[in-house]
């Protein structure tokens, strides 16, 4: 048991490490290739191998839908369009400074999923609940505004941060899908939620590009972030795309959304190794979107216990407050 926590915790520790890194690769692709190819390039590899894996491994009746096309198509669309899409396009849009807006917004997934079951299941979140969606808030408008709220206005931040809200949306709405597969694998899932997304996600860039509304990457563009896509890949594309999900699976979802916090965190040391200059403002963003995230864990952990207590023991321990 201790053995499989621990392998949960690395795996989601891999995971959320990778994905603050893949913003500064991205930063650094985005030179050459468009936002929206450099997601393609990324993920139709990714669902080729997944697709040869899941072959291997359970054989051709696990490519079967068993009635749930529509659902495994609406959460692989959540994760492999409005996310991936919007959030690479949104920090493209921002340029350096959405490199760590980016990575923040992807933490705040965990925090916009409250929203995402209060719909869902017309259950209102608690007040300390409520007190950390505003915190976590507050501390994307420093990073977001630096200290000067002219930078929303006079920079035009405003759409792309939508479209980086958007995308973290979509991120909440796919973790929350692995829970409507409990029967399947963590293989199995991966796989074709990525298939069905991905599918997606190339017609609407083949279409946009069709118009003439994205360029088409040439081949000494592919050749010039060659190194760029092999990390993107393999790292936080495969290796992080399993990991996680399979994290989550025996860790269970109150436990491996902490590790969520270590994105942003990786995103802000690589910057800082790079040299580039954080300030105060960002720094204090940063340690106010984490904070709030383990303290409504802690909250939901307490809850929990309390609720799992006797009857005679929730009313004693009332009695004691």
């Amino acid at each position: 048991m201790q053995k499989n926590v621990l392998w949960g915790a690395l795996l989601c520790l891999i995971a959320s490490a990778s994905w603050g890194a893949m913003f500064p690769v991205a930063n650094h692709a985005f030179q050459y290739i468009d936002p929206f190819w450099f997601t393609i390039v990324r993920y139709v590899p990714v669902s080729l191998i997944l697709i040869i894996a899941l072959l291997l491994v359970e054989g051709k009746k696990a490519f079967k839908l068993e009635g749930n096309g529509l659902v495994l198509w609406f959460f692989g669309t959540m994760g492999f369009v409005v996310y991936n899409l919007l959030i690479f396009v949104g920090q493209d849009l921002l340029g350096e400074p959405g490199v760590l807006l980016a990575s923040i917004m992807e933490a705040l997934a965990p925090i916009l999923s409250v929203f995402v079951l209060w719909i869902i299941h017309k259950n209102s979140p608690k007040w300390v609940t409520l007190i950390s969606i505003i915190g976590a808030f507050i501390g994307v408008f420093l990073v977001v505004s630096n200290g000067n709220l002219g930078l929303l206005v006079g920079e035009n931040r405003l759409f792309p941060l939508f479209l980086l809200l958007l995308a973290a949306l979509g991120w909440a709405c796919y973790t929350i899908g692995g829970g409507h597969f409990p029967r399947w694998s963590v293989l199995r899932y991966s796989t074709l939620s990525c298939l069905y997304g991905t599918l997606t996600a190339s017609i609407v860039v083949i279409i946009g590009s069709m118009m003439g509304f994205i360029e088409v990457p040439t081949m000494t563009v592919l050749y010039h972030v060659r190194y760029d896509m092999l990390f993107m890949i393999f790292v936080p594309g495969l290796i992080a795309l399993i990991g996680w999900n399979k994290g989550v699976s025996i860790l269970k979802p109150i436990n491996a959304i902490l590790f969520i916090n270590f994105a942003p965190v990786t995103t802000l040391i690589i910057q800082l190794i790079q040299g580039h200059r954080i300030t105060m403002y960002e720094f204090i963003g940063v340690t106010l979107v984490c904070s709030m995230i383990i303290a409504n864990n802690i909250y939901q952990r307490m809850d929990a216990n309390r609720t799992r207590l006797p009857k005679k023991s929730r009313i004693a321990l009332q009695s004691s407050n």
